[in-house]
């Protein structure tokens, strides 16, 4: 990842042109304090041309003017003689130290000559600081003539020195003599290794010069290399970027800016188009929720939006009580098998949720938070028994004085982070708006049945609190049906709660029927029996026209009801009315709330009979299996038993 960052491309480029240039200045500057040597070499060398030289022009001078007398001689044996030996002295030294490629300090500054010497020979002019010795490196042509002139000096020394003869007595004149004649050998081979030299350094010069180039030319194409990352890592994708950034801020929120790197431009991309996606997750979902039916429709459009911006499993939403004593799990959505109880209650004496209600910010609960708060906190463990291993509650601001918090949960542990609260923070206002909205229809739904309900019940006032045994004794033998794969695409939380909802509806009809025949005590006759019969009908057109009203501003809400009203009065052999339907014909809410009606009738008191027991109750409806009842509703009564019973004791009309 860090070497795909512009950053770390353009400072390593610069890095690279950085050192190379390093190494170029070094060699330069090394080939440079090489070049002071040069001079040093070559002005030795040249001073083996002077000393060649000056030795042939004495020579010819001296013959020319010849010694005819001993003073004469002796004079020269002062001038002549000592010159010529100091030359000689003075190229050996040259040509040795050339052939020990070594010029030490005395040779370099001229103190290896004597005062004499350096005067007739010139001093070597010093560059160079302190005592440093000159090691020399030859090339091979510099080598080849250097041991030539070498190989010469030695002849034409080894010949000098013979015909000088004697040295008390040397032969001056055969001296001289030697010199003119070999002369040309000595000067010549001179002159070739001074060229030799100079030519050698000439090459130098020419590497230098041609690595001043190469590195220019270097330098040149690192500079392009960097134009052209910044070109195609910068300035073409922020290019691209603000283009997508003018198509969203035009309202385009699903367009999403091409990443084509994961360096610092592709992150910025990326995140922008994690915005724009939550953006356009959050305008889904605002516009998803205004089409809600109900608060599940709201929890699942919540579920499949947020899905994309975080780990969820659960969605539940929980409400305080009147009193705010305890925590109700109003409703949960959940893309598996739900296995926590809704309508569950929950004392807000060890509750962490009401540390929500309170501080008015999301809380998170996962990992070790997760498993102190079990010890204490009855929702957390039902939540977690759930399969919940990560939880995040966020408060809800609805008006009015409920108080609401949306729940997600994961089943992966810590899958909830810090970036994770903070939008849930950022955006609970909007998702509260779509909730109290959705809230509001359905509080106001639910009044509406409510009201019809009770205008049914008022026609009929000696059925106790039938309505309401009746309608949670078909919720409950609903939840055992959900629990049976062939129902459960069909039975959801959701269903079960339109069956509470809306059972005590099924006898709505009764509205449209005439006191003295609702009302008679007697037997009733065959025409007062059909007009009985008529209230199915009856109270499946009022919900109609409901629906009808409904859905012209696009929601359904009381299909279940109208179900149940229409046929609950159906029997399964196909006896029953208004339409003789029969078996699976017959809406399955209207088939459990059937059992459910005639099992509370016969277990409550009435003015034309008395209150049947729960044994003689189920023989009867047993003895009914296949006939006018479903044989799966009858089985899902019997496993209910427990929780109708309990209701049972508690409201009895007996």
């Amino acid at each position: 990842m860090r070497k795909r960052s512009i950053k770390f491309q353009v400072i390593s480029a610069l890095a690279v042109q950085f050192l190379v240039l390093l190494v170029v200045v070094s060699i330069t500057l090394y080939q440079l304090n090489l070049r002071k040597h040069d001079y040093v070499i070559l002005n030795l060398s040249g001073q083996l041309r002077v000393i060649s030289q000056v030795m042939v022009s004495q020579s010819d001078n001296y013959l020319k003017q010849a010694p005819r007398s001993y003073e004469a001689y002796d004079r020269d044996l002062g001038l002549y003689r000592k010159d010529l030996r100091k030359q000689v002295n003075s190229y050996s030294k040259i040509i040795d130290a050339f052939k020990a490629r070594s010029l030490s300090p005395d040779l370099v500054s001229g103190r290896s000559f004597s005062d004499t010497e350096s005067a007739s020979l010139g001093k070597v002019p010093s560059l160079l600081d302190g005592e440093e010795v000159i090691y020399c490196t030859w090339d091979a042509q510099s080598r080849s003539q250097l041991d030539e002139t070498a190989a010469i000096w030695e002849r034409f020394k080894t010949g000098l020195i013979a015909e000088l003869g004697n040295p008390d007595e040397p032969r001056l004149e055969a001296a001289a003599k030697y010199i003119q004649f070999n002369q040309h050998d000595l000067v010549q081979a001179s002159a070739d290794l001074s060229l030799a030299f100079r030519l050698m350094m000439e090459k130098k010069l020419n590497e230098i010069r041609l690595l001043n180039q190469v590195s220019l030319g270097l330098s040149f194409l690192i500079a392009l290399t960097i134009l052209l990352i910044l070109y195609r890592k910068i300035f073409r994708p922020v290019e691209t970027t603000v283009q997508g950034f003018r198509r969203v801020a035009q309202g385009d929120l699903n367009f999403q800016v091409p990443i084509a790197e994961q360096n610092e431009i592709g992150r910025l991309s990326s995140m922008f188009n994690e915005l724009t996606r939550r953006l356009a997750g959050i305008f889904r979902l605002s516009d998803r929720i205004n089409q809600a039916n109900n608060l599940d429709e709201t929890l699942r459009f919540v579920f499949e939006e947020f899905g994309e911006f975080l780990p969820i499993d659960l969605v539940a939403l929980l409400r305080t009580d009147q009193n705010r004593k305890a925590v109700l799990i109003d409703r949960v959505y959940t893309d598996g098998q739900n296995q926590i109880d809704e309508g569950a209650r929950f004392d807000q004496v060890g509750c962490r949720c009401m540390q929500v209600f309170d501080e008015g910010k999301p809380l998170r609960i996962q990992g070790d938070d997760l498993q102190n708060a079990q010890s204490s906190d009855a929702m957390t463990i039902q939540l977690v028994a759930g399969g919940m291993q990560s939880l995040i509650f966020v408060p809800l601001t609805i008006s009015g004085d409920e108080e609401m918090i949306l729940v997600f949960g994961s089943r992966a542990s810590d899958a909830y982070h810090e970036e994770h609260l903070e939008l849930l923070e950022n955006i609970a206002a909007q998702v509260s708006h779509g909730f109290e909205k959705t809230i509001g229809m359905e509080s106001l739904v639910i009044s509406a049945v409510e009201g019809l309900a009770k205008l049914a019940e008022s026609r009929d006032p000696e059925t106790g609190d039938h309505l309401f045994r009746m309608s949670r004794y078909s919720a409950l033998i609903a939840e055992q049906m959900g629990h049976e794969v062939r129902y459960q695409s069909q039975i959801n939380s959701a269903y079960v709660r339109d069956i509470l909802r809306f059972a005590p509806m099924h006898d709505i009809g009764k509205v449209g029927v005439e006191d003295s025949i609702l009302l008679k005590p007697g037997k009733l006759t065959d025409a007062e029996r059909q007009a009985m019969q008529e209230h199915p009908v009856i109270g499946a057109e009022v919900l109609k026209h409901c629906e009808q009203q409904v859905n012209a501003v696009g929601h359904s809400i009381f299909r279940i009801g109208i179900e149940i009203a229409e046929s609950h009065h159906e029997r399964f052999d196909g006896d029953g009315y208004p339409y003789q339907l029969k078996e699976e014909a017959i809406p399955l809410s209207a088939r459990i709330v059937a059992v459910a009606d005639v099992f509370d009738a016969l277990t409550s008191r009435r003015p034309y009979k008395q209150a049947w027991s729960i044994d003689e109750a189920l023989e009867l409806i047993r003895t009914e299996s296949g006939k006018h009842f479903d044989p799966q509703v009858i089985v899902a009564l019997e496993r209910a038993l427990p929780g109708i019973m309990q209701i049972y004791h508690k409201y009895k009309h007996v």
